[in-house]
């Protein structure tokens, strides 16, 4: 499987940071955000990753290079402009290929989140490993989370079928994680270079039943703020009895 981090939004709430600084290598716990995952994905054996950037994007190839310093092979889609993030995706794709890959945000920090669990997720099975009938078959499978409190309505429904739009009674709203695994044929109708957002592709797929997903537990940050970083980059204090 393939990876491709999202790392080509200007980052204006995080500004004025940003403004000498492209989002994904700001630093938390003492290494840039997208180093975090560059690492973990080596660590999960997906080495072969995709980097979309627009703004200061020659830092980000600066700091990186190749990715053999991390084991990985990193190649770069270079936007003159933020496209989006289906956008981004679409102009991407020649070098993401036929098979369905991994997409993670540049500015979530998730450092105990398993990429390894990725592969397989969009298989034409279900979950006790039955294959679908064609008009079932995951498109895209989304991890979610509990709401954060800066988006307490969350994005969908959880459900043993799948992400609805809406919960239905006993189901419960989550929040897109900004990591998910999409099959290519998702972003064919977007013309390369054309703005798009990934949301109504997704909300499309929810209504069709053709978009999975389940709910990650573990540690993650959404930065958006140098409040929220400043936070995260905070010392745990130490209470003496």
């Amino acid at each position: 499987m393939k990876a491709m981090i999202l790392a080509a939004g200007r980052g204006e709430r995080m500004r004025p940071l940003t403004d000498t600084c492209p989002k994904p290598l700001l630093k938390v716990r003492g290494r840039p955000l997208i180093v975090w995952h560059i690492l973990n994905l080596v660590k999960a054996g997906i080495t072969e990753i995709i980097i979309n950037h627009a703004h200061l994007g020659h830092m980000i190839e600066e700091a990186l290079g190749d990715g053999s310093q991390f084991g990985a092979k990193i190649q770069y889609s270079a936007e003159g402009t933020a496209l989006e993030t289906a956008g981004g995706i679409a102009k991407a794709l020649p070098l993401l290929g036929d098979e369905p890959f991994l997409v993670v945000s540049g500015d979530i920090y998730i450092p105990h989140f398993n990429f390894a669990e990725c592969e397989g997720s969009v298989e034409d099975n279900d979950m006790w490993g039955n294959p679908h009938p064609l008009d079932k078959r995951d498109v895209a499978w989304l991890y979610m989370v509990k709401n954060p409190d800066f988006h307490p309505q969350g994005d969908f429904a959880l459900s043993l079928m799948g992400l609805r739009n809406e919960a239905k009674e006993g189901e419960q709203m989550y929040t897109f994680a900004n990591i998910g695994v999409y099959r290519p044929e998702l972003f064919k109708d977007i013309v390369p270079g054309t703005h798009a957002k990934l949301g109504p592709l997704l909300r499309d797929l929810a209504d069709r039943g053709q978009l999975g997903g389940e709910l990650y537990r573990g540690e993650w940050h959404n930065l958006g703020t140098p409040e929220q970083l400043a936070a995260l980059n905070t010392p745990l204090r130490v209470i003496k009895p």
